[in-house]
């Protein structure tokens, strides 16, 4: 690859100092990854897919890299560990409580769908402690296969939990 491509990353915590793995993780992503384009700002959620005490804290970052995407997610996945993740979640089973949670949302406007990664997440459009921080930091971004901006996916999200 020889361009820089924007990457959006979704990162939540509901164990441990929350705040402080956050930090942590948006640290050693830029490490990796180089300075942000973009932060969101963080904001305090209720656990999606499965029922906890434990609120979640969220956000999404915007980098441009080089790196390619299978590279990116051992990247994240290796930040995961280093910051006290042991299991991931499978496919099928229920969502556990976990101190740092690092998901890879668009890599550019690919569409990949590969046993370790898919792209964009494919739940992106049905979880709002994604999309309400994308669209403080790109609203106007369109989802490569729903044909659709953030805004219009938050939206019909936020339309679909008033019924």
């Amino acid at each position: 690859m020889h361009k820089s491509v924007d990457i959006y990353i979704g990162l939540g915590s509901n164990k441990g100092n929350r705040e402080q793995l956050i930090k942590e993780a948006i640290e050693l992503l830029s490490v990796a990854l180089g300075t942000p384009v973009s932060l969101s700002s963080i904001i305090e959620t209720e656990p999606w897919g499965f029922t906890s005490s434990a609120t979640f804290l969220n956000m999404v970052a915007h980098f441009a890299t080089r790196i390619e995407p299978l590279e990116l997610l051992d990247i994240t996945e290796g930040i995961e560990r280093q910051l006290g993740r042991t299991t991931k979640s499978v496919p099928g089973e229920e969502y556990k409580d976990r101190p740092i949670d690092i998901d890879i949302l668009f890599y550019d406007q690919q569409v990949i769908d590969e046993a370790r990664l898919t792209v964009p997440h494919p739940r992106l459009h049905e979880r709002m402690f994604v999309l309400a921080p994308l669209e403080e930091i790109c609203p106007t971004l369109m989802h490569p296969t729903l044909g659709k901006s953030i805004k219009e996916l938050k939206r019909e999200l936020e339309e679909g939990q008033r019924q």
